[in-house]
């Protein structure tokens, strides 16, 4: 009986627990949640006392919590999110364009492929729109805070459904007046000795050099790294180093030759989104508007 009374007070204030332990104060707290500090400090003292002990100690000027209290915070935090999308699946259920669509991609993918989703999408659902590297999509996506995300290459995860879209082929970018800039074709080998311009861990572009340049038995020499490719292949063009980077649609830009790799090099790029939830019915539209055609 005494779990099922803590239990009917914790349900009410997942959120007020959650929010103290970020901000370890109850007048900010308060300010936070919007409701006067007294009615803060009156549902912490029936927790603590359902309980059965106090759920915050004196720190400085603020407070923290117990142990006790950390844990129940614990499981507020885990909660919040599946509290949130049963809300967000009734009132879409009861009004669909009300629909909202969080998508997340990577950089290169905002500069056609997402427009062009966009631009051919009928439903008049809303968008918010996210972009990052690989390995923060995938966080960001398992975590809850994205619906679905355009990855390039389609990660291997247990706790994700993915569709592959299609094959981008990779090139090798070298400034126009390298060496290699009028080749039909170059192996990982012949690149041990030169400088490359990067993008940093966590994008897939990242792990697929070092993942050639591994297979090719030497580690890449790095002359700059950078978050975005465009960035990347400016700073190959000023004549700064060489990248492995998607071919550049139409052609490549001025300063920057494409070489084909031999073997030849592509990436996946797919839909991903979280393994065995629901999803709400705006969502649901816009996935398989994306995997229209798809086998």
């Amino acid at each position: 009986m005494a779990n099922e009374s803590l239990t009917s007070l914790l349900v009410p204030h997942l959120q007020l627990l959650a929010t103290l332990r970020s901000t370890g104060n109850v007048t900010r707290t308060a300010e936070v949640l919007g409701v006067p500090q007294p009615t803060v400090s009156r549902r912490l003292a029936a927790l603590g006392q359902a309980l059965g002990a106090p759920l915050t100690v004196p720190d400085g000027r603020g407070v923290r919590l117990t142990r006790a209290a950390e844990l129940l915070a614990d499981a507020a935090e885990r909660a919040l999110p599946l509290v949130d999308a049963g809300v967000r699946l009734a009132r879409e259920e009861i009004e669909p364009a009300s629909g909202r669509v969080v998508l997340g991609f990577l950089h290169l993918l905002g500069r056609t492929l997402v427009p062009e989703l966009l631009r051919t999408y009928p439903a008049p659902s809303r968008f918010t729109l996210i972009q990052g590297s690989l390995q923060e999509m995938v966080d960001r996506l398992v975590s809850g805070e994205l619906d679905l995300a355009l990855l390039a290459p389609v990660p291997a995860d247990d706790r994700l459904e993915t569709v592959v879209l299609d094959e981008q082929p990779i090139r090798l970018s070298v400034p126009a007046g390298h060496r290699l800039a009028g080749r039909r074709g170059v192996r990982m080998k012949e690149l041990a000795d030169e400088p490359f311009v990067l993008l940093e861990p966590g994008y897939g572009l990242r792990r697929i050099t070092d993942d050639l340049c591994a297979a090719a038995g030497f580690t890449p020499k790095v002359a700059f790294e950078g978050q975005e490719s465009d960035t990347v292949r400016g700073l190959v063009g000023a004549g700064l180093g060489v990248a492995l980077l998607p071919r550049f649609e139409p052609g490549a830009p001025a300063g920057v030759a494409e070489v084909p790799l031999l073997p030849p090099v592509s990436r996946t790029i797919g839909l991903a989104w979280r393994a065995g939830e629901p999803l709400p019915p705006a969502v649901v539209a816009f996935r398989d508007h994306v995997l229209q055609g798809q086998p």
